[in-house]
């Protein structure tokens, strides 16, 4: 059976980790480009506000922009371009929430790019299989739009 301590011992590390990234990212330096990277990254998913998360999304690309190969060996990311995908999946997902279905795709399609860079195992997985869903999630947008079409003949 599950532990109740454990899940609120988890959840309360969840909820306190929002204003610690906050205060990080406040401290942190406009050069220090790979830190805030991450941050922006986790950050985006602790927003309540979809406006919110698409920013932080956007920022976090922004500042992958200027990270360099080893730059997130720190957080046991050998290459940078490992995290690309990722940075890519959340935008576009943002995006499709937001009815933004051209910008979604856009991103689906750098981040389908970039997931050649992924490997074997169970995070590269995850990533694709979250590339998949937003692509099947934007393939039925297309065709619920496509059925609202009215037809003249």
């Amino acid at each position: 059976m599950t532990d109740w301590n454990d899940i609120t011992t988890a959840l309360n590390a969840v909820l306190a980790g929002g204003p610690r990234l906050r205060a990080l990212w406040k401290a942190s330096h406009p050069a220090e480009h790979a830190q805030r990277c991450v941050l922006a990254h986790y950050l985006a998913d602790l927003e309540p506000d979809l406006a919110d998360e698409v920013r932080w999304d956007k920022i976090a690309l922004e500042e992958f922009s200027q990270v360099h190969e080893n730059d997130l060996s720190p957080v046991g990311i050998a290459s940078a371009a490992g995290l690309a995908p990722s940075l890519h999946l959340n935008p576009g997902e943002g995006y499709r929430r937001q009815g933004h279905i051209t910008r979604a795709r856009e991103h689906l399609a750098l981040g389908r790019t970039a997931a050649g860079t992924l490997g074997d195992d169970g995070y590269s997985t995850m990533i694709r299989k979250g590339l998949d869903g937003l692509g099947g999630r934007l393939d039925a947008t297309d065709t619920h739009q496509r059925s609202r079409v009215p037809r003249h003949e």
